[in-house]
């Protein structure tokens, strides 16, 4: 599932977001915590550089408990600051200003020292599409101060947004990487929604995603869909799609004829991820080494 999207507006959002950085204390990177290694950008690294950052793992409350504590200890393994958030319902969103006051402490107490009076800090929010940077920027201005959506692309400019917790917010649009080499990326970020779905074939993200569960889920699956004769395993796409039938059987999801519409059948098992209905699921675990 190799994939190339890359609008010109997220061209323009990484010179944007470079031409800012000198005015930002700190960096909000934002990831989902269904699939935090797959929603990192690799470019961020290159585009923020030394500057302190805060790691917020978002939409933790629909990702695997088990899976969250591994992630969160991944990346303080590696010294990064981390927090586990929920943007919609606001987990974790009031010990962010905590964290920034940690990261920017050395800054402050220079200030101080010279007679200063700390502004505000100023923080950059990045992250790729549909990751919930306008709802956490909303969350943490106590307003609707950004627009929000269930899809990429909402955010098209940049805005300062103040909260009353010392924060300024600096709003920008998701940057994606122009092209994903790596077939599970895609398939991970085409089944949490950071793609427009125009751009990949529903039905095979589906399968896909079946595969996934049957191994790493399958109670869960069993439970949502009745499938009681589900294989322990399933070894290849066609038996996904066998699965992926059974259950647009059950969801009415039929075409002319009664024969099923095999993408009607995987947006009901996507929407059934995204909303949290088929419970609390990760698509990856961080490697050990």
């Amino acid at each position: 599932m190799t994939i190339q999207w890359f609008p010109g507006h997220m061209t323009r959002a990484k010179r944007q977001i470079e031409e800012k950085l000198k005015l930002i204390d700190v960096v909000f990177e934002l990831l989902d915590a269904r699939i935090p290694e797959a929603s990192r950008n690799p470019m961020i690294d290159e585009i923020v550089g030394g500057k302190p950052r805060l790691i917020l793992l978002n939409k933790a409350d629909l990702a695997d408990p088990v899976a969250n504590a591994a992630w969160l200890a991944h990346y303080q393994a590696l010294g990064h600051s981390a927090l586990l958030i929920d943007s919609s319902t606001g987990t974790g969103v009031k010990d962010i200003a905590v964290r920034v006051q940690a990261l920017l402490k050395e800054k402050t107490d220079r200030q101080i020292a010279k007679g200063l009076k700390p502004r505000p800090a100023r923080a950059l929010i990045v992250g790729i599409p549909n990751v919930g940077k306008s709802t956490l920027i909303n969350k943490l201005a106590g307003r609707s101060a950004a627009v929000t959506g269930d899809k990429p692309g909402v955010t098209k400019g940049q805005q300062w947004i103040r909260t009353g917790g010392g924060l300024e917010l600096l709003d920008t649009p998701g940057i994606l990487w122009p092209k994903f080499e790596d077939a599970d990326v895609g398939f991970r970020l085409a089944a949490t929604g950071a793609i427009k779905e125009e751009v990949l074939h529903v039905d095979e993200v589906g399968c896909t995603l079946i595969r996934y569960l049957a191994d790493a889920y399958r109670d869960t699956m069993v439970e949502r869909y009745g499938l009681d004769a589900l294989p322990a395993t399933l070894p290849d796409m066609a038996s996904a799609a066998d699965v992926l039938a059974d259950i647009g059987r059950r969801r009415g999801c039929l075409g002319s004829g009664g024969h099923v519409d095999y993408d009607k059948a995987a947006g009901v098992l996507l929407r059934d991820l995204r909303s949290g209905k088929l419970g609390r699921i990760s698509l990856e675990s961080p490697v050990i080494s």
